[in-house]
């Protein structure tokens, strides 16, 4: 009883927050901000639900664990990753264009 309240908590935690994340990716101004929003919530989002799974499993299975810290391990290598990769892409295209006179220009 108490584990799925738990549980139950946590998922409208994560939910909240890649809720909020995707807010920030529609509403934000500017390609830095919005890359921002959703790296930080999501992932703060997607990690409160796996721990609900983790939690869950643990409650009602044996072998509770491997897939859930595999995808725990999956998201926290690759969503820095790519918000680092993304935001050099960008910070060079602007920087490139600012070089050719274009000023900065806000999509």
């Amino acid at each position: 009883m108490i584990a799925e309240i738990i549980v139950s908590l946590l998922l409208l935690l994560g939910g909240s927050f890649a809720l909020l994340g995707s807010f920030g990716l529609a509403r934000l101004p500017d390609f830095f901000m919005r890359l921002h929003g959703p790296t930080k919530a999501t992932t703060l989002g997607v990690g409160a639900i796996i721990v609900a799974s983790l939690l869950h499993v643990g409650t009602s299975e044996t072998d509770a664990g491997p897939r859930e810290l595999a995808v725990t391990l999956f998201l926290l290598i690759t969503a820095p990753v790519t918000a680092h990769l993304l935001s050099k892409a960008a910070l060079t295209e602007q920087r490139r264009r600012e070089s050719k006179g274009g000023g900065a220009s806000r999509q």
